[in-house]
């Protein structure tokens, strides 16, 4: 049992290894079919070649990796033959040109790849191990009823190899030759029965005395040769292909630096677009109450030689302290102000209204010294260029946690 396990073990990590590097293998990839014949004859009891019958059949098969496949079978035999003689008796020469039926599933190891790594590409010579198991049928009529009864089920076990040759420039057909063994397991269980007709009689239908075995008087050998065809898959080609590139830890970190970088250029943009939201929110307020108030003869002298930008850095819910995806924010404001060396900032502390209006004051005038105290002591930008105050309260912004912010109103004079 332990080594058992250890070779499963040891194919596991080989079919892990290979999992890694090549491509998926979608469930529709991989596919073939073949079509088989040649001989089949007594494993022992008879003279090899004068006993031969002809065997015809058919393979669909998947190639799970370049190591493991899965597959089903079908196979007929050819009455051309008698096999009555003890031990065997599969059964003697009858009208019937088909008297055996064979269907089953099977697997097969690629043993090159298993043990020499897949190349990408199948080699023109491959070996494989074939390992299968099934339903087998047998047609009796006339003479040979009369010693076997009526038709006869059993099931079988199989194990051979696949010699393989892969040809064309695209391995779209492999020639094969079929060398294996088949065994009855049921041979051992149907010889009391077969002999005694009475107890034949009186046992129709209820279990027989015995039990499964493999046994080299119930077996066959099977030679044949067989031609597949191997379905184009997803990948474009016949058979599994290596991806074609395998990241490295440093293709990861780049790509995670990219991608940490377009975060920052998306929350700047959002601060620009929260900035002209804000300023169009209060020149609409402002309009509002130009609208509703009384002409005055003073008004006030806007300074047309200067321009304005406004920055938004925000806060989460009763807090003062610049959060790290806020920073790039308050950099863009300090980048600005040390290329324009004549602009200055005003920076307006907001707090959104719920909770008490004393707490709410405090925060407001505590995000506006934060980003001041930001661009002095981080990115040392003089004092007397930044104006910053708390301004409580607002609900300018619909959405209500907008308001927990600090607005950078930068100004530059021509």
């Amino acid at each position: 049992m332990k080594k058992i396990i250890l070779t499963l073990a040891l194919l596991m990590g080989v079919f892990a290894a290979q999992a890694q590097s090549l491509e998926q293998n979608k469930f529709f990839d991989n596919w073939s079919v073949t079509l088989k014949g040649g001989a089949i004859m007594p494993f022992q009891g008879y003279a090899f070649w004068p006993s031969a019958r002809g065997i015809f059949g058919m393979e669909i098969r998947k190639q799970l990796t370049p190591v493991f496949g899965l597959g089903v079978e079908g196979e007929a035999t050819i009455n051309t033959t008698s096999w009555c003689k003890e031990p065997n008796y599969w059964g003697p020469k009858s009208p019937n040109i088909i008297d055996h039926t064979l269907a089953g599933m099977f697997g097969t190891v690629n043993l090159g790849n298993l043990f020499a790594g897949y190349a990408g590409k199948p080699r023109f010579f491959e070996l494989e191990g074939v390992f299968g198991a099934g339903w087998l049928h047998a047609f009796h009529r006339t003479e040979s009823a009369a010693v076997y009864g009526n038709d006869y089920n059993s099931w079988y076990t199989k194990a051979g190899a696949n010699l393989n040759f892969n040809f064309g420039e695209n391995r779209a057909f492999t020639f094969s030759l079929k060398p294996s063994v088949v065994w009855d397991m049921n041979g051992d269980i149907m010889i009391p029965y077969r002999h005694n007709t009475n107890a034949r009689a009186a046992w129709e239908g209820e279990p027989r005395n015995g039990k499964s075995q493999m046994n080299a008087n119930h077996a066959a050998v099977e030679l044949e040769a067989g031609i597949t065809y191997h379905f184009k898959g997803s990948n474009g080609e016949r058979y599994m292909t290596f991806c074609p590139y395998k990241y490295s830890q440093d293709d990861i970190d780049a790509l995670n630096g990219q991608i940490n970088g377009l975060r920052n250029q998306l929350n700047g943009l959002q601060g620009d677009l929260d900035a002209a939201n804000a300023r169009n929110a209060q020149l609409q307020r402002d309009l509002d109450a130009a609208r509703k108030a009384q002409p005055k003869t003073n008004t006030e002298v806007i300074d047309k030689s200067a321009k304005y930008m406004n920055v938004l850095v925000h806060f989460k819910v009763n807090k003062t302290n610049i959060t790290a995806d806020q920073q790039p924010n308050v950099e863009r404001v300090a980048m600005y102000l040390k290329n324009n060396p004549t602009a200055t900032v005003d920076i307006k502390g907001y707090a959104s209204p719920e909770g008490p209006h004393d707490n709410n004051v405090r925060l407001a005038n505590g995000r506006a010294e934060a980003v001041k105290n930001m661009l002095i002591n981080k990115y040392k930008i003089d004092a007397s260029r930044i104006n910053a105050q708390g301004c409580g309260e607002t609900d300018m912004f619909q959405e209500l946690s907008w308001n927990r912010v600090s607005i950078c109103e930068l100004i530059v004079k021509k």
